[in-house]
């Protein structure tokens, strides 16, 4: 359940009340009888998954690639590129 801040615009009290999303907002201060308004404040928003860091990202030490490929692409096409070079000795030998 969320927690909502609310200020009475009379006595400038701030009030947090943990209430359901479902549950009508608070008109009136407890303290005061004045009206209450509701508060916006900024969340903290949790990344859970990989592709959220900076380590999740395969760069080479070099910087970018300047193709305007992602550095991850570049290294698949290298190791594809060795495992034929590989396959060409294995089978000519």
């Amino acid at each position: 359940m969320p927690i909502y801040e609310y200020a009475c615009r009379k006595c400038h009290r701030r009030v947090e009340v943990l209430q359901k999303m479902s549950d009508k907002p608070l008109t009136r201060c407890q303290h005061c009888g004045g009206r209450l308004e509701r508060l916006w404040s900024p969340v903290g928003i949790q990344f859970k998954g990989t592709g959220w860091y900076v380590t999740d990202y395969g760069r080479k030490s070099g910087g970018a690639t300047g193709n305007g490929k992602s550095s991850s692409e570049g290294e698949a096409k290298d190791t594809t590129s060795r495992k034929e070079g590989e396959a060409k000795q294995k089978t000519t030998a």
